[in-house]
């Protein structure tokens, strides 16, 4: 049988989520408005993901308190919204290959920099959380992802100024999009195999 969280590591799993999924959400709302004032895709991509990482802690939080058949289902909507969100920067980054773009590597190398420091303190919170079930491992997948584009676009804002190009924030959006799917697919085939064992188990 599955282990049962006792109340008080409930309660700080659902602290730590609470707290990611707050700041997730504010630095969203950054990533949108330096990104359509930088005219940078790997911004806009990476204000969608923080976006739908605070969906995916919200849903995270509401399966605290659920069986572990409820938990493997919302473990898999995360991985198929990650999956969806990595179309969706896939298409912007060719919609902009298409029409041309100015990004401004400056706003860009500050965004990653303010992000890269906040999605850092997310995923130390999460790894901190003692034997966590699928739903925060896929937490923790989305927090190292953000972690790593923003290097990712920390590096492209650089190479902006430098070549005075828009290829580098193309490079990073289509990478974002790369390491998205990645992570949507871990999170679906982690998701299956505790779907298996709790049929197994004969747990609901």
């Amino acid at each position: 049988m599955a282990d049962i969280p006792s109340n008080g590591s409930s309660a700080i799993e659902r602290r730590t989520l609470w707290i990611v999924l707050l700041l997730n959400a504010a630095i969203s709302a950054a990533f949108f408005v330096t990104g359509l004032v930088g005219d940078s895709s790997a911004l806009i991509a990476n204000g969608v993901d923080n976006l739908s990482d605070a969906a995916v802690y919200a849903l995270s939080i509401a399966a605290l308190t659920r069986g572990p058949v409820w938990k493997t289902r919302a473990a898999s909507v995360s991985g198929i919204m990650l999956l969806a969100f990595a179309v969706g920067i896939l298409a912007d980054v060719v919609r902009r290959y298409i029409y041309g773009s100015e990004p401004i590597g400056s706003d860009m190398m500050v965004m990653s920099a303010i992000a890269g420091v906040v999605n850092y303190v997310c995923l130390r919170l999460l790894q901190k959380l003692d034997a966590p079930d699928v739903n925060l491992r896929a937490a923790t997948t989305f927090s190292f992802n953000d972690f790593v584009s923003n290097g990712g676009i920390l590096v492209a804002g650089g190479l902006v100024i430098w070549l005075e190009t828009n290829w580098p924030d193309l490079v990073v959006g289509f990478l974002t999009a790369a390491i998205a799917i990645k992570g949507g697919l871990e999170i679906l085939k982690d998701a299956g195999n505790e779907a298996s064992a709790n049929r197994e188990a004969g747990l609901k």
